[in-house]
């Protein structure tokens, strides 16, 4: 199998926390990282953090449930 992307993430969404295995291709071998995630934004800043530390270059992300987006903020603002 060719190697497209030698340094990847894929993250797999639940409710309340993200699953992050990290791919990286080192002399010819891959290897993986798994980290889990809570879905609040601090974690999500470490999950950033995270991959950039390791060069990841390319996410995929996964989710089969269906979120409700934010509120609309008023007009006002």
């Amino acid at each position: 199998m060719e190697v497209l992307y030698p340094r990847c993430c894929g993250i797999d969404v639940h409710d309340d926390f993200v699953v992050a295995c990290f791919s990286r291709v080192e002399r010819g071998q891959r290897k993986k990282e798994l980290q889990r995630f809570r879905a609040v934004t601090r974690d999500l800043i470490a999950l950033r953090n995270w991959l950039l530390e390791r060069g990841c270059t390319h996410v995929a992300m996964e989710s089969t449930g269906v979120y409700t987006p934010p509120p609309m903020l008023p007009r006002e603002c």
